[in-house]
């Protein structure tokens, strides 16, 4: 952009980061509680077991938080998303995570396990945790403003 010619009416985004940690949290509390009632079906879909679960030898406090780290980043998409298309509601930002869903999780994921061959009912666990995660994120970033000082 050239120096001194103004942006007409671009919008701003402000992050309000206490809002999108607590998106991340949600999300990944939910995670928790989603794949604990799932667990023995995920596992049968992805071909593995308890054991070979336990026996990885991956650190889980990498692997929490990776999922903590992603959740935050996502919550701070869908707020950028949810502010530069329209005035920061709840509703807008379960509408954002809801078409965020249904363009990137389940198109990427629809053509990843078709060309891999998995099952279906892997897909809905999987790809159905993710539309709840990204809906309760829209509407926890969406919902939530900052106090104006």
């Amino acid at each position: 952009m050239a120096t001194g010619v103004p942006s007409i009416g671009a919008p701003r985004v402000r992050q309000n980061f206490v809002a999108i940690l607590v998106a991340a949290i949600a999300c990944f509390l939910l995670q928790a509680g989603w794949y604990s009632f799932f667990l023995q079906p995920w596992l049968d879909g992805i071909g593995r077991t308890r054991e070979w679960m336990l026996g990885t030898g991956i650190s889980p406090a990498l692997q929490y938080g990776t999922a903590l780290l992603s959740a935050a980043v996502i919550a701070m998409t869908i707020s950028c998303v949810t502010q530069l298309t329209g005035p920061q509601t709840a509703l807008r930002g379960i509408r954002v995570g809801a078409l965020m869903w249904a363009g990137l999780v389940v198109t990427t994921w629809g053509t990843e396990y078709i060309f891999e061959a998995r099952p279906v009912s892997l897909f809905a666990i999987n790809a159905g945790f993710w539309l709840l995660g990204l809906v309760v994120m829209g509407a926890i970033v969406g919902g939530w403003k900052k106090k104006q000082a």
